[in-house]
């Protein structure tokens, strides 16, 4: 089976995910979907999204910084051709297909080679493979030639030229089955003594069967906490009943929509914040009738402004961190949504400005 086949069959199987500390890749597998530790942060919610699924909150069931494997309950996605473990043995040489999300390019697929079945680091051993893998790419699948999963993509050796390392398939479904056979509840398996646990049972953050302290049953419990100015400019969005969870692209970052109108607000690290919208790009013709209204809108606007940036039209809010207050805040971001919805339809028909292309996935 080529690449482009694999990809084509099995790309709803491959999901996003997204934490306030990144983004990375993962697959769904009977029911749950399979990512490293490391992607999920030792988060119990994080966002995910797929082809055929928008941005939505799921629940990570698994923890498991041993093997730096989570399992996240996938909702109902309707899977014509789900993806499976393989159950037969690498061999060196082998072709192979890693599939993610690197740098936020949804869905990229690259081709290699096994260039050693079993590489020790450490206690485990690892597929190393050829085929480029980059930050995103953690968690997603490595697939034979058959489209069955071999591996989960897990790391790579820095300024190194394409050596990855994936963790085999017979390690994913020795932690599933273990876990499967737990039952319902909550599970993380201790680093220490290798046993899974059910949070459920879990003291003071010790592990109950050989009283090893668990970092991780400490974050699952504290969560994701911001402070500062970041805490405020997400009670500033939960005040709008924007759902900052989803809204959430990194600790700094935010994006979520208001009817045709998507709105980014970025907080950076000179302090300045910034609310925008790109609404739409100039024409070819009218530019100098869509310039004076958008000069004349600016002498009338509040706290907003319109600009052009590389022939895109922007209206945005801009303040100093040192300066946000809540009631400012919600003021300013509550003019934004309406206005930028408003705005690039008026602009569209208005001065047959281009609409911008946008990728749904995002």
């Amino acid at each position: 089976m080529v690449t482009q086949n694999i990809l084509e069959t099995y790309i709803d199987s491959i999901i996003q995910i997204t934490t306030p500390y990144g983004t990375g890749s993962g697959f769904v597998v009977e029911g749950y979907i399979i990512t490293n530790s490391h992607v999920v942060g030792g988060l119990k919610e994080v966002v995910i999204s797929a082809k055929s699924l928008p941005r939505t909150k799921a629940h990570v069931s698994y923890d498991d910084p041993s093997y730096d494997l989570a399992f996240i309950r996938a909702p109902e996605l309707g899977i014509a051709h789900p993806l499976q473990l393989t159950t037969e043995a690498v061999a060196d040489g082998d072709d192979c297909i890693a599939i993610g999300h690197p740098y936020g390019l949804n869905y990229s697929a690259t081709e290699g080679i096994v260039s050693k079945a079993a590489r020790l680091q450490g206690e485990l051993e690892y597929i190393q493979i050829d085929a480029a893998i980059n930050p995103g790419n953690s968690g997603g699948p490595l697939l034979n030639d058959r489209g069955e999963v071999i591996g989960v993509n897990t790391f790579i050796i820095q300024n190194s030229q394409n050596l990855g390392f994936a963790l085999p398939y017979y390690y994913v479904r020795e932690a599933l089955d273990a876990f499967l056979a737990i039952g319902n509840g909550d599970v993380i398996r201790c680093f220490s003594c290798k046993n899974q646990v059910k949070e459920s049972e879990i003291e003071k953050d010790y592990c109950p069967e050989c009283g090893v302290k668990l970092e991780v049953a400490k974050q699952r419990r504290e969560g994701y906490k911001p402070t500062g100015i970041v805490a405020l400019l997400e009670e500033v969005m939960a005040q709008l009943d924007i759902d900052v969870t989803l809204a959430r692209r990194s600790q700094r970052s935010w994006r979520f929509d208001e009817g045709s109108a998507r709105i980014d607000v970025n907080y950076f690290e000179n302090g300045i914040i910034i609310g925008d919208s790109a609404l739409c790009r100039i024409p070819q013709e009218n530019i100098e009738a869509l310039y004076d209204y958008l000069l004349e809108e600016n002498d009338l606007l509040n706290y907003l402004q319109f600009s052009i940036n590389e022939n895109v039209v922007y209206l945005s809010y801009l303040i100093v961190d040192s300066s946000l207050t809540l009631e400012e805040g919600k003021t300013a971001l509550r003019r934004l949504k309406e206005l930028a919805d408003t705005y690039d339809d008026y602009l569209l028909k208005t001065f047959n400005a281009v609409p911008l292309k946008r990728d749904e996935t995002e």
